[in-house]
């Protein structure tokens, strides 16, 4: 059950980072709009996957929360960070099929963004 206390743990501490968040732009609606984004996010993901099994699975969740965590902090904002790939800059060396190339960018996409295009 250590997983279960990693979890909990893991949706008290965004939790407690959502009431001392504070916008990088000073404003109070910004803080406000971030605040709601990080608690609505945090529920949204915790709720799809309440009811996963899986070791591997709920080791990759928890991967992506902390580092989506890290990240948020290090950079003042709650919203996942882009990655910026050119639209044929991934494709192998014998084909520029659109499916290998889709193929190609599910697998190169960070740990921290996973789950964002699945809720979003």
């Amino acid at each position: 059950m250590a997983t279960r206390q990693e979890v909990l743990g893991l949706y008290r501490r965004i939790f407690r980072l959502a009431r001392k968040w504070q916008a990088a732009s000073g404003q109070m609606e910004d803080t406000i709009k971030e605040k709601q984004y990080i608690l609505n996010e945090a529920r949204t993901l915790f709720q799809k996957n309440k009811n996963l099994t899986d070791t591997d699975l709920i080791k990759q969740c928890i991967d992506e929360c902390t580092a989506r965590i890290e990240i948020g902090l290090h950079y003042q904002i709650p919203y996942p960070r882009p990655i910026h790939l050119p639209p044929m800059g991934l494709t192998p060396l014998r084909g520029r099929g659109l499916r290998s190339q889709e193929k190609l960018r599910k697998f190169s996409k960070p740990i921290y963004l996973k789950s964002h295009d699945e809720v979003s």
